[in-house]
């Protein structure tokens, strides 16, 4: 026989983050360069199953900037996402320079830049934090679509309640 909980003593919390959000005229010279090579790296895109083109620019704390594509297989889930093949790729490339910003921008089915900003899935989420915490400061994330461009200060943002090093000492 199930049993039924009531938790009627429970206290809630509210989680807010804050989204800035700015139209391309708005962007500095940086912010437009890696919207711009973003974009540029949607049609490197390998998604034959999808048809969603997902494109990743990461600038690193020297003003270098590296980019990423996501990669399908029909193997699923063996493919990879734009923003952790740019991750990985600056990690391996450049492991002496941290992850200051990213910028995600993805295609449609149409062929077509999405109109809604498109946000990271959850492993990219938790390796984006891995990044953050192994730059040691927050990584700036850009959100583009075509109509706007949102700007998260911080990844931790994106994942509230993160799972991270912390939590596998032996005694938590």
């Amino acid at each position: 026989m199930a049993e039924l909980y009531i938790f009627a003593s429970m206290k809630e919390m509210d989680i807010h983050i804050r989204v800035g959000v700015k139209q391309e005229p708005e962007l500095t010279d940086a912010e437009r360069l890696l919207v711009s090579e973003a974009r540029r790296a949607t049609y490197r895109s390998y998604s034959p199953y999808s048809h969603f083109s997902v494109g990743a620019a990461v600038e690193l704390e020297d003003g270098t900037v590296v980019t990423g594509s996501n990669q399908e297989n029909a193997a699923y889930p063996s493919g990879l996402c734009a923003e952790r093949t740019a991750v990985f790729y600056a990690n391996s490339r450049y492991p002496e320079l941290a992850i200051r910003s990213i910028c995600i921008v993805a295609r449609g089915v149409d062929g077509d830049f999405c109109t809604r900003p498109i946000t990271p899935c959850g492993a990219c989420r938790q390796v984006l934090l891995e990044a953050e915490l192994r730059a040691g400061h927050p990584i700036k994330i850009m959100l583009c679509s075509t109509q706007s461009i949102y700007f998260v200060s911080s990844v931790k943002d994106l994942l509230p309640l993160s799972f991270d090093d912390s939590f596998l000492a032996l005694d938590v």
